[in-house]
């Protein structure tokens, strides 16, 4: 945050001398208890602490990081009476390094007419705005893998007792439960999103019958998770995500024909999307080695062992993927020699 002109932190009961080491680094720096504890009241008091005549106010917490130059885009974009700015924010980034969910954030918005709204998952609710994509501006999120979850589900939970039609909420709420691994709270609640007028964004609907397949799968149902599956397909066949999962299970199901499709519908989808749904797994090797599968066991093996050299162009390391390669080569290699004694036997006989 050193690009900015100045650093204001409400810090909300930290322990370990976080307060005191911004102060040393040049921040202003106010300590106060926000109780009942809920996200967007922090938030609230938060801006109400920065001065008034601050022209454009950047909302980050402790584990993001701007890459250099994120000041210099954002005055460049803030042009036209825009109020507001969008910008690409990496939410998680694969073991390799690589990056996964990507999306546009909005937290780059003027001093007045904002306000934060939602006990959890809160987003800035303005009285009106005009909105730019800020190009150049890229947040990354660093979160701590030990960091508890447990203050989310009762806050969702609040949050659509508060407000029960609030769509993304409900499905924010069924995955929360899906991670806490309560299946069957998870399986109402995400179908009880499905059924709300207001559940229209195709995307997240497809999300929620993803993730009711996986409630399927742990509770031990094949059946319903592949209904769950077909139906997010269909539902947005323009994701990766449905068909790749689709194509998952029927792997498992030993479905090879079924995998090829899946995993060829996943593959000539070729514009990956900008919101939050999107897994970067699904850009990765992964559907190439399930179509190299598919086809491998269906007896296509030189189709397979192209699929199987995009998947390693994209995880070249993976032990697995080398192994199957030698296993295609050698199959390959002994459908060669079969074909040259067929012929041979041929020749025989016609002499």
């Amino acid at each position: 945050m050193k690009e900015a002109d100045g650093i204001t932190v409400l810090d909300t009961g930290s322990e370990d001398g976080t307060a005191e080491r911004l102060r040393q680094a040049g921040a202003e720096v106010w300590e106060e208890r926000i109780l009942p504890w809920r996200f967007d009241a922090a938030r609230n008091r938060s801006l109400a602490l920065v001065p008034k005549d601050a022209d454009i106010c950047v909302c980050t917490d402790l584990d993001e990081i701007f890459r250099p130059g994120w000041r210099k885009a954002a005055e460049a974009a803030w042009r036209g009476g825009v109020t507001q700015l969008r910008y690409r924010y990496i939410w998680s980034f694969m073991p390799d390094g690589r990056e996964d969910r990507v999306f546009l954030s909005d937290k780059i918005h003027g001093r007045n007419g904002f306000r934060w709204v939602g006990a959890v998952h809160e987003v800035l609710r303005p009285s009106a705005a005009v909105s730019a994509v800020a190009d150049g501006i890229v947040l990354e999120h660093h979160p701590d893998p030990q960091k508890s979850r447990g203050q989310y589900l009762p806050l969702l939970e609040q949050a659509v007792e508060e407000d029960p039609q609030n769509d993304r909420n409900l499905h924010y709420l069924g995955r929360e439960y899906l991670f806490c691994g309560r299946y069957e709270d998870a399986i109402r609640t995400l179908t009880r999103h499905l059924s709300l007028k207001t559940a229209l964004w195709r995307d997240e609907r497809c999300a929620s019958m993803r993730y009711l397949a996986v409630c399927c799968r742990q509770l031990g149902d094949p059946e319903g998770q592949e209904g769950w599956l077909l139906r997010a397909a269909a539902e947005a066949p323009w994701l990766r995500e449905p068909w790749t999962e689709l194509a998952e299970h029927l792997a498992e199901q030993k479905n090879w024909h079924g995998v090829c499709y899946a995993a060829g519908k996943a593959l000539r989808i070729r514009e990956r999307p900008l919101h939050y749904i999107s897994e970067g797994r699904v850009w990765g090797s992964l559907p190439y080695d399930l179509l190299s599968l598919g086809l491998y066991y269906t007896g296509s093996y030189r189709k397979a062992e192209e699929a199987l050299r995009e998947a390693l162009r994209l995880s070249p390391d993976d032990e697995r993927l080398k192994a199957n390669e030698r296993l295609i080569r050698d199959r390959i290699s002994s459908q060669n020699d079969r074909l040259r004694d067929s012929d041979c036997e041929g020749a025989e006989a016609e002499v």
